[in-house]
């Protein structure tokens, strides 16, 4: 299932070079040290600690009021970052809501009285008492210049508990739900919003993609293959083969992974180390069915067909090798021994199901901890956020499997740091902290960091 440039339909360069370009250079010769020079200096305003010369703007808080009236939604999680055609001083930032039956602040406001400023056939589901759920999808123009956010509104409403997701190389985000909750309809499922929205989107629950505790996606772009992790402790890892590339709606058929040799392996070694780190095993792709599981049976029929088990598969990115295909990264925040998070690769192939290696286990909280969401950095590495019991920290992750501390969340609340994304350029990392709500541009000098 071939897909090449020219069958991304309506997409605009700027829009993959968002999605994608940034992530070219992880395999690039890196000497790292353990630390990489950086020494993190307390934050005077009690928000980020950074390495010296790195910066940050806060650029939305939680229940500020958007541009369409709503209020700011809490909880943001996962988030993208994309060009603005035509204008390399701006960026859109694509951002999920983690919101699930009630949270304080939503964008409807207390009471809901602010629901008449959002159209109702633009709400995906509402409560068995006629509210709506508050998860969902906002959209915020930001300018690089300034630093400011020009514009941000409400894009997907109605859907609960919108985890992580993972951008498109046509210029979408894919908006996952983490529940497979019922109220009038079902949730457990896939949303697709277009980057260049400028307001509500229609909620086409994506329902070929399955139904289960969704997660995060990554798009292969030399195939148009979306992966998917699920955030269940014995949870399957997922592909879903589009009829049509870059048109999900359109239906196809949706696969678990099962490792050769090793049918419904345990994949996350905390009763035996079965999985080596730094082994490749060749894997297969089970077919699934009745994958809209109204019994929430999914993952258990997959292993019961032989598909692996991961332990809480998290978030996942792309990452481009020249000359070759590119490999699928993903967390399982509560893999290992020491149960607190593990760094897979899978590596598709042209021929046969591709293969899958541990690529980094922790030994330790003080390594890392229960890594969640993740993306690529320009300069080589993984960049993971933490969602553990103590400090926060976002944790760089070099391609020799070395441990670096990028960020600690200084906030008082301890919250984890979730939707590491960069600038086309390079030259701003946007990060979410879930608590109390912000969003930060982190600026500096990455230079420093390739060459260390």
């Amino acid at each position: 299932m071939k897909m090449s440039r020219r069958a991304v339909i309506g997409t605009s360069a700027a829009a993959i070079a968002a999605a994608y370009g940034g992530l070219r250079l992880f395999y690039q010769p890196n000497i790292p040290t353990t630390n990489k020079g950086l020494t993190l200096k307390p934050d005077p305003r009690g928000i980020i600690d950074l390495p010296e010369g790195f910066t940050y703007h806060l650029i939305s808080k939680t229940g500020e009021t958007m541009a369409d009236g709503l209020k700011l939604p809490g909880r943001p999680d996962g988030m993208a970052c994309f060009a603005m055609p035509g204008d390399p001083k701006r960026v859109i930032l694509t951002r999920n809501h983690e919101i699930p039956y009630d949270y304080p602040i939503s964008a409807f406001g207390k009471g809901e009285a602010l629901l008449d400023r959002f159209p109702r056939d633009k709400l995906y589901n509402l409560r068995p008492d006629g509210r709506p759920y508050h998860g969902g999808v906002t959209i915020a123009h930001y300018e690089l210049g300034q630093p400011r956010v020009e514009r941000q509104f409400l894009a997907l409403g109605g859907t609960k508990i919108n985890c992580a997701g993972g951008a498109t190389p046509w210029g979408s985000w894919l908006s996952c739900e983490e529940t497979t909750d019922i109220g009038r309809k079902p949730h457990g499922f896939v949303f697709e919003v277009p980057a260049l929205a400028k307001g509500p989107v229609d909620p086409v629950p994506l329902k070929a993609m399955g139904r289960f505790t969704h997660e995060a996606c990554a798009v292969d772009p030399d195939s148009g293959i979306v992966y998917m992790t699920e955030d269940q402790q014995a949870g399957l890892f997922y592909r879903f083969l589009p009829d049509v590339p870059s048109q999900l709606a359109r239906g196809g058929k949706l696969q678990a992974l099962a490792i050769e040799g090793m049918p419904g392996v345990d994949t996350g070694n905390v009763t035996a180390g079965l999985i080596e780190e730094g082994r490749d095993y060749r894997v297969r792709w089970i077919d699934l069915d009745n994958v809209e599981a109204p019994d929430d049976d999914l993952a258990e029929r997959g292993h019961a067909a032989g598909a692996a088990l991961f332990r809480r598969g998290e978030g996942m990115a792309y990452g481009h090798r020249p000359g070759a295909r590119g490999d699928i990264f993903f967390n399982c925040t509560s893999g290992g021994a020491a149960e607190v998070g593990q760094v897979f690769r899978y590596r598709p192939a042209e021929e046969g199901g591709g293969s899958l290696q541990l690529f980094f286990e922790s030994p330790g909280a003080g390594t890392l901890e229960y890594c969640d969401n993740l993306a690529v950095a320009p300069w080589g590495d993984l960049i993971l956020c933490e969602d553990g019991v103590g400090d926060q920290y976002l944790r760089g992750l070099t391609p020799q499997g070395l441990v670096y501390d990028l960020a600690r969340n200084a906030h008082g609340e301890r919250s984890e740091f979730c939707g590491a994304c960069f600038s086309p350029d390079g030259q701003v990392l946007f990060v979410n902290i879930q608590e109390p709500g912000f969003t930060l541009a982190i600026h500096g000098p990455w230079d420093r960091i390739r060459r260390a």
